[in-house]
């Protein structure tokens, strides 16, 4: 069993979650032991176990156990945090097709049809907004005022100063990633009271407004680059996140701000983080102690008996092992795993087997006795798969168990940043050629790829490539294909794009998903996107 650093208290996710929930969320409690807030704060140490609730929202999905969601007729697997954001970054795109496409919602998204009644579309936008209301919750029962009233020491509330500045990071992330894939979200915040169901719509000028000013008034208060328990909040995560919304601003907001994300990649990449010297090792089941530690900025936490959820890595180390090759052993799992439940296009594949990569570290593709095309979705012996993910540590033991895994999911690390670092650059955002080009390379040297580019080898399609062998499997490729309008339209087709073999346009409405219908029904103040 891994030590973690930050307990997930299911005491206090049970509070929170009971305190937190608003009908506006389409969310109901579901557990009948609850228990009265003044109790629970009663102990001084109740406030970091608070704050463990608000993080626990990013991996748990219940006090049951991993195979219940808090979220009233939803799944475990569908609404879990970082699983549903795996899946509307990754399955909509070229990295990733799942064979079982009678799971509820999951062929929509391989095929890019799915429409407001998708129901993993719900869970996410659910599991946001339940963070949002967990936080808003946190910092309601942390104020100057209720401190006081309960007579907390001054060495403590200096603590709960950091405490409230991680929860306000975590709410700007929830709102973050809704900006980033819906477009827009019922804004509520903890001077809203408890019951305020209809919330106003902040489309993504205004979310892109709240959360550069959240981070901005945060970052003073946030513990430097590694200096906080490992996966609590730290300045480089709320750098990581300024960085990312100016990296994509003109996506969200129509304006060029990448002097600002190459401002923010270089105080990252001063703070501190190192790049691990073994690719391999920031997807193993030690990644929180292994020489991957200091190149992983913030992760969300997987664990097989601390913190056990169906979320990403989970997902993808038992989604990756092939049904003709039963390899699950491998990576720690059972040998046959889910039964080849994942794997790639053929345009992901090409990219890694030209000549650039074919020799790459991060190129984990398996082809043998498999077609490179998938030419039906349900015929989980075609297309070619990958080995990126392992259960197993880097000195080869098992995880603490054989299908939950114990590998943390990397959300920002310093190799983004590199390359957000080298894009910003060929974006006009300022910054030295000489640089971008060394982080590209230190990228490929670390993999084993003797293939160094130079200055006039630099420009936006080799960083997309890059981004795609580096990044591939890890939430980024949607995000990715959209800033560089690969996405909709028809300049870059996939297989299954569009619900074709061979791939077709998109509308430019896909940019953005719809708006759950059953969040449109309890809050009549949403609208939902054009084209749905």
């Amino acid at each position: 069993m891994k030590k973690r650093q930050l307990l997930l208290i299911t005491s206090c996710f049970l509070l929170l979650f009971i305190v937190g929930c608003t009908n506006d969320l389409n969310i109901l409690p579901e557990d009948e032991n609850t228990f009265l807030v003044d109790d629970f704060y009663n102990s001084p140490e109740a406030y970091k176990q608070g704050l463990a609730g608000v993080y626990g929202n990013l991996t748990l999905t219940s006090s049951q156990g991993p195979g219940e969601s808090n979220i009233t007729g939803l799944d475990a697997g569908t609404s879990q945090y970082g699983r549903g954001l795996w899946n509307l970054q990754e399955l909509t795109t070229d990295e990733a097709k799942w064979t079982w496409e009678n799971d509820p919602g999951l062929r929509d998204l391989n095929r890019n049809i799915w429409t407001s009644e998708n129901v993993i579309l719900r869970g996410f936008f659910g599991r946001c907004m339940t963070q949002v209301s967990f936080a808003n919750e946190y910092l309601r029962q942390t104020s100057d005022e209720v401190l006081q009233s309960r007579g907390v020491s001054e060495t403590l509330k200096n603590e709960i100063v950091i405490y409230r500045a991680e929860v306000r990071f975590l709410r700007a992330l929830a709102y973050y990633h809704m900006m980033d894939l819906f477009g827009k979200a019922g804004f509520i915040t903890e001077e809203d009271p408890v019951g305020a169901y209809q919330s106003p719509q902040y489309d993504r000028f205004q979310l892109f407004e709240y959360i550069e000013s959240e981070l901005l008034d945060i970052l003073p208060t946030l513990k430097d680059p590694l200096q906080n328990e490992y996966a609590r909040v730290d300045k480089g995560a709320a750098w990581m996140l300024l960085a990312k919304i100016y990296l994509n601003a003109e996506v969200y907001i129509q304006e060029d701000k990448y002097a600002e994300c190459l401002e923010y990649c270089e105080k990252i990449i001063a703070g501190g983080y190192i790049l691990a010297p073994n690719y391999s090792n920031i997807f193993k089941a030690d990644n929180n102690s292994n020489n991957a530690r200091n190149e992983i900025i913030f992760p969300i936490i997987s664990d097989g008996i601390v913190s056990q959820n169906y979320g990403p890595t989970t997902v993808a180390v038992n989604g990756q092992v092939g049904s003709l090759e039963s390899n699950g052993s491998e990576f720690g799992v059972t040998s046959g795993g889910w039964g080849g439940a994942l794997r790639v296009t053929r345009q992901f594949s090409e990219t890694m087997l030209n000549g650039n990569y074919n020799a790459d570290d991060r190129n984990t593709i398996i082809s043998a006795n498999r077609t490179i095309e998938i030419t039906n979705i349900s015929n989980n012996g075609t297309g070619y798969v990958i080995t990126k993910w392992s259960n197993k540590t880097s000195s080869g033991a098992n995880g603490s168990a054989n299908e939950i895994v114990d590998t943390d999911f990397p959300l920002f690390r310093l190799a983004d940043v590199y390359m957000m670092y080298a894009e910003s650059v060929v974006r006009g955002g300022g910054g030295s050629t000489a640089t971008a080009v060394n982080y590209i390379n230190q990228l490929r040297a670390r993999s084993n790829n003797n293939n160094s580019i130079s200055s006039s080898d630099l420009n936006l399609d080799l960083i997309l490539k890059e981004r795609l062998v580096e990044l591939h499997w890890e939430g980024h490729r949607r995000q990715d294909l959209i800033r560089f309008n690969k996405y909709t339209g028809g300049s870059y087709n996939w297989s299954w794009k569009g619900n074709s073999v061979s791939g077709i346009p998109l509308d430019n409405s896909r940019s953005v998903f719809p708006i759950p219908s059953a969040s449109l029904a309890a809050n009549p103040n949403l609208t939902q996107n054009q084209g749905y």
